[in-house]
């Protein structure tokens, strides 16, 4: 029998193992309907990004996203911390350089 994942589940897929290699000790919770991800045990509520699927496409969200910067132009949201990137595509991870702002986030936190 064939397996054959569907596009949400290969851009989330992709998305929990580069945030696995960014931050090893990741903490990965099912939340909101989707995945949510700590850096920090102690802390609980303190949440650095999450993704959620769409019809659509797959929402990565940053939790304190307005502190990140954007130079490339491809955060959205006017809320008061978060922003997302709105992936449609496995090849938007690349061309949207999902890496670079998960990489600022964990850094920030």
């Amino acid at each position: 029998m064939s397996f054959v994942l569907t596009i949400a589940e290969q851009i989330t897929s992709t998305l929990d193992g580069m945030i696995a290699e960014i931050s090893p000790s990741v903490i990965r919770k099912p939340m909101y309907g989707g995945s949510v991800f700590q850096s920090d045990s102690q802390q609980p509520n303190r949440m650095v990004c999450g993704h959620f699927t769409y019809k659509q496409h797959v929402g990565l969200e940053f939790s304190n996203g307005y502190l990140l910067d954007d130079p490339h132009s491809v955060l959205e949201g006017k809320g008061q911390f978060r922003r997302h990137i709105k992936l449609h595509s496995i090849d938007d991870i690349k061309k949207k350089h999902v890496r670079e702002y998960l990489e600022r986030a964990f850094a920030s936190d």
